[in-house]
């Protein structure tokens, strides 16, 4: 690990139990495997067991199986160690996301395990080129509005800063993870709400004027994020057939290729940037061209 990314490991002096509240209150849920890549990746996982089960003993923390995992624990918080994370500097205002039960855990452990692999194939990236991306630097389930009482909910806000010496470049990327659980039409239907948000000024209200003119997002962002698809779930064919799609959309619908020409969109299967990481070329740009990084779309 290089000094530079060492910064944006969780310090050993800083206490684990925090942490691994935070990151619940942060990611929803974890598996134990999961938590330690993302926490401690230096110590022994039983290193980062041994404070999950006590917090479990005090009721701040409880776990659901996955099936057929060989007992696999998926860790996330109670109502009770939502109320202790609440005010936890790391969160940044976020209110943490108790879950009430192992039924309702075992709903949304699918996706949402899935959602926290895309997070750490590009935090395992970033800690090898020394770049600026932690543990925190990843917010699932962020909500905009769009227009007409609608809202799009991205799996997941990235920021990240590419460093090269003393040159730093900030980058942030809106997420969608796909688990080819919903029709391939409806997957590629996601790039029309991002273009009614890149598109969408908040309505007037009485006489008053808006506050920040100009579209919505710029709220929240000063550039509009690319858009980052990452696909699993399903045999090659059938994942490159809805990239296939997602390209075709963005191609062919008036208002999502006027997206592309203002901000990048792509996407990658979720196994490759695991295995030879997300700064290589394996990304699609939606918009036509070959694979190339996702920092260069």
């Amino acid at each position: 690990m290089t000094a530079t990314s060492a910064v944006y490991t969780p310090r050993p002096d800083e206490p684990l139990p925090h942490q691994l509240l935070s990151a619940l209150a942060q990611h929803r849920m974890a598996t134990t495997r999961q938590l330690h890549t993302l926490l401690r990746p230096s110590i022994t996982r039983q290193a980062v067991s041994d404070p999950l089960n006590k917090l479990r003993r005090k009721g701040f923390v409880d776990y659901t199986v996955l099936p057929k995992s060989n007992l696999t624990r998926v860790w996330y918080l109670t109502g009770e160690g939502a109320r202790v994370a609440r005010d936890f500097p790391a969160l940044r205002g976020r209110p943490p996301y108790p879950i009430t039960s192992t039924t309702a855990a075992s709903l949304k452990t699918p996706h949402t395990l899935t959602v926290v692999r895309g997070h750490l194939a590009f935090l395992s990236d970033a800690r090898k080129l020394g770049h600026e991306h932690g543990p925190w630097d990843w917010t699932p389930e962020v909500a905009h509005p769009i227009g007409e009482g609608e809202q799009l909910i991205a799996d997941a806000v990235m920021h990240y800063a590419l460093t090269d010496g003393e040159r730093r470049r900030k980058l942030r990327a809106f997420i969608e993870v796909d688990r080819s659980t919903m029709g391939s039409e409806r997957l590629a239907a996601k790039l029309i709400d991002y273009a009614r948000l890149f598109r969408y000024e908040a309505p007037t209200v009485g006489r008053r004027r808006p506050s920040s003119p100009g579209p919505a997002w710029l709220r929240w962002y000063p550039v509009f994020p690319r858009v980052l698809f990452v696909l699993t779930g399903a045999g090659r064919t059938r994942l490159n057939n809805r990239i296939g799609d997602l390209r075709g959309m963005a191609q062919q619908h008036p208002l999502v290729a006027a997206l592309g020409r203002e901000v990048s969109l792509g996407a990658a299967v979720l196994e490759d940037i695991e295995e030879i990481g997300p700064s290589k070329a394996l990304w699609v740009p939606l918009t036509g061209g070959e694979p190339r990084p996702w920092t260069e779309l």
